[in-house]
């Protein structure tokens, strides 16, 4: 049962995970939970009382991406053209994870304290590696695709961040265009 905060408790959570959400969003997870709590105005104590762990509070600043990550992987899957369907999720996928560079690190991260994300990863390529043999058996997917090359355009995708904020959104169609275009069985058609 979740407890109920009083409103200025909830206020400094609410600012402890705004502040969160937009500097791992712009920095990655190398953001100290220090610097975290002076720029949401709150002292470490209190940061420290809602988010005992960094990892806890990375969790929690992230559902909101895990949630989307999830329906469009999950999209995909419906999709009855399974090519059309896994193009649509490096599409997709390539731009939630251009505006957060975080959330990259985050779901890509190994280790003890990263379960919430581990399972995640492993229940969403699991969906993934089944769209793609669907793909693959429709001809539409070269044939030596693996799920690790998913991986490896999500970790090529995660440059993009270095690109200029008015230009991101272009190169990361541009991106997923060109991983696209290599991921296809035929060569010679356009992307």
């Amino acid at each position: 049962m979740t407890q109920m905060l009083r409103a200025d408790a909830q206020d400094n959570r609410d600012r402890i995970l705004t502040t969160a959400r937009t500097l791992f969003s712009e920095r990655g997870l190398d953001v100290g939970m220090r610097e975290v709590a002076r720029r949401a105005e709150v002292g470490p104590a209190t940061l420290y009382r809602r988010f005992p762990t960094k990892q806890a509070l990375i969790d929690e600043a992230f559902d909101i991406e895990l949630a989307a990550c999830r329906t469009i992987v999950e999209e995909g899957c419906a999709d009855p053209d399974p090519w059309h369907g896994f193009t649509t999720v490096i599409e997709r996928l390539t731009a939630l994870n251009v505006r957060n560079h975080g959330f990259v690190d985050a779901f890509l991260s190994v280790g003890p304290g990263a379960a919430v994300f581990a399972q995640h990863r492993r229940e969403l390529l699991g969906m993934l590696g089944g769209l793609a043999a669907r793909a693959k058996r429709r001809g539409r997917l070269r044939p030596d695709f693996t799920i690790d090359d998913l991986v490896l355009v999500l970790l090529a995708g995660r440059g993009l961040a270095s690109v200029s904020a008015p230009s991101r959104d272009a190169a990361a169609r541009r991106f997923a265009t060109l991983a696209v275009d290599a991921l296809r069985a035929e060569r010679d058609a356009t992307p």
